[in-house]
């Protein structure tokens, strides 16, 4: 491999550097967008529950905002529920387009690599051509073997443009499906806490605090 890697000539340097900080967002996004990080199990139950109680303590709320981007959407729908539910709906629209924003971080980059990988395996295969090409008009033609041997030294860029881009393609559409997924699932989240909040009876502002079983901490287990 470092054979390889020195036939390709310092063309090859930036390829090393896209393929590190590409597998240095694909360990960190893989990390940062687990489903148990972004959705704890059971949280939406236990917030719908806790919401038709009408036990909904500021303390909590902004306890259960930090607990994960779903409990930052759920916290972001109970901020305003005595509003108007188009109101709420908009509030919603605009934590979720905050929220994605945030988990598509290095995804753009990550987009980057995938299509430059390839341009600069051509160019690294272009350079090699000319310098092959300036040593026969130097030189001349000289022996056909090394003149095939170093037709294959150029393309070696060619192919490690592409070992860098294929992954970081596949890997930056797998992240935006997944993305989108949750997506899905916290909209209907939020959704069916607006329907919870639209059915419970009137309650007071001065509400009693929720019990110790409250959601931020099961949240915070499951993230754990």
């Amino acid at each position: 491999m470092l054979e390889l890697v020195k036939a390709g000539g310092w063309p090859m340097i930036p390829l090393l550097l896209l393929t590190v900080v590409g597998l240095a967002i694909i360990v960190e996004r893989f990390w940062t967008l687990r489903r148990k990080a972004v959705l704890p199990p059971g949280l939406g139950e236990e917030v719908r529950a806790w919401a038709a109680r009408g036990r909904l303590d500021p303390a909590h709320v902004d306890s259960l905002r930090r607990t994960s981007p779903l409990g930052e959407l759920l916290a972001a729908v109970l901020d305003v529920r005595n509003r108007p539910r188009e109101e709420i709906r908009e509030r919603v629209e605009d934590v979720g387009r905050h929220l994605v924003h945030r988990m598509e971080r290095f995804l753009n980059t990550l987009g980057t690599i995938a299509a430059s990988g390839p341009l600069l395996g051509l160019f690294g295969t272009v350079v090699g051509m000319i310098q092959m090409f300036l040593g026969i008009l130097d030189h001349g033609v000289g022996d056909v073997n090394q003149l095939a041997g170093g037709i294959g030294k150029a393309l070696i860029c060619t192919a490690a443009g592409m070992i860098v881009a294929i992954p970081a393609l596949m890997f930056h559409r797998y992240f935006r499906g997944r993305i989108a997924g949750y997506i899905v699932a916290m909209e209907h989240e939020a959704l069916a806490l607006m329907d919870t909040l639209d059915s419970r009876p009137a309650f007071s502002a001065d509400a009693t605090p929720a019990p110790a079983s409250a959601p931020m901490a099961s949240a915070r287990a499951g993230v754990a």
